[in-house]
């Protein structure tokens, strides 16, 4: 699922998610490095994202895979 991630005008990381129009912050990161990694977002939806290089700029649009969690 495409996902782009950004931080919002506080500094806060958040995801957007296109095919659902929906906005989160991105509430827990389950590595030091988010890249290749488990983030949960404030409605309780995980994604696994892709390996990416530590100093990859935002906003960056992404392909993650969703695990199961939260509500749809």
């Amino acid at each position: 699922m495409k996902i782009t991630i950004r931080k919002d005008s506080k500094g806060i990381l958040c995801a957007y998610i296109p095919r659902t129009d929906l906005e989160e912050p991105i509430v827990s990161i389950a590595r030091a490095r988010m890249w290749g990694g488990l983030v949960t977002l404030a409605n309780g939806w995980q994604f696994e994202l892709p390996e990416m290089a530590p100093d990859t700029t935002l906003p960056v649009t992404v392909e993650a895979r969703r695990l199961a969690g939260g509500h749809d």
